[in-house]
């Protein structure tokens, strides 16, 4: 039943809007797969493809990924990560850059979360089953993927240009495969075998449990920065 009602409350805002909001602005943050404000932790094995971070935590709050820092000390690597890792305690410039960094992912979370209709509000809700084409969706309480289930994306849809702003915690059930650049107030959990195709920018804590995480193609982070989308079911 609430997979049902959800489904209809998406097809009711889509038919009365043609044309979606303006892109929602990453900034820096936009070149991170995983930013977090107090840590990041794996139960391995994760796989992540693109940069992690955190600020203002400092390393130590990276947890699970046996982090070897780099020769010059302002970055680290991983090997469930094909990327960079960075904290607030390495080397200049990283701690600056970080801190700018943090500043756009807060302000892209306040813009998506503010912006008035006819921008998508799903109010709390468990994911599943359903297919989107690009938009940005409010979510004024808790994001919850089943277990086992999907976000497809259709009509030329990319993970670039779904944004979801989400005003309490993601979590991503276990074998739930994800779409999107997640703009969380809170934490983000990835249970056993999930997977997010896109960006967690959370302003509390990541979990990921042997989780996959792969971030945009640089063709979609141009496009994250110039699009605009439609909203549609």
């Amino acid at each position: 039943m609430t997979k049902f009602v959800l489904i209809a409350a998406l097809g009711a805002i889509a038919s009365v809007s043609a044309a979606g909001p303006a892109a929602v602005i990453l900034g820096t943050a936009g070149t991170f797969a995983i930013l977090s404000k107090s840590g990041i932790d794996t139960v391995p094995t994760s796989v992540i493809t693109g940069d992690i971070g955190v600020s203002p935590i400092a390393a130590a709050a990276i947890t699970g990924f046996s982090l070897k820092l780099d020769s010059t000390n302002t970055s680290a690597t991983a090997t469930q990560v094909t990327g960079s890792v960075y904290a607030s305690d390495y080397k200049s410039p990283t701690p600056a850059e970080l801190t700018v960094t943090i500043g756009d992912m807060e302000t892209a979370y306040t813009d998506a979360a503010t912006r008035p209709t006819p921008i998508l509000d799903l109010g709390e809700c468990d994911l599943g089953g359903l297919t989107f084409v690009p938009g940005l969706a409010q979510v004024t309480g808790n994001l919850i993927m089943a277990a086992n289930m999907r976000i497809t994306l259709i009509g030329g849809a990319k993970a670039s240009n779904i944004v979801w702003q989400v005003a309490g915690y993601v979590e991503v059930l276990a074998g739930a495969h994800m779409e999107g650049i997640l703009l969380v107030k809170t934490a983000a959990h990835f249970r056993t075998g999930s997977s997010l195709n896109g960006r967690i920018l959370a302003q509390t804590a990541v979990t990921l449990q042997s989780s996959t995480v792969t971030q945009p193609t640089q063709t979609d982070l141009r496009r994250i920065l110039a699009q605009t989308a439609d909203i549609l079911v």
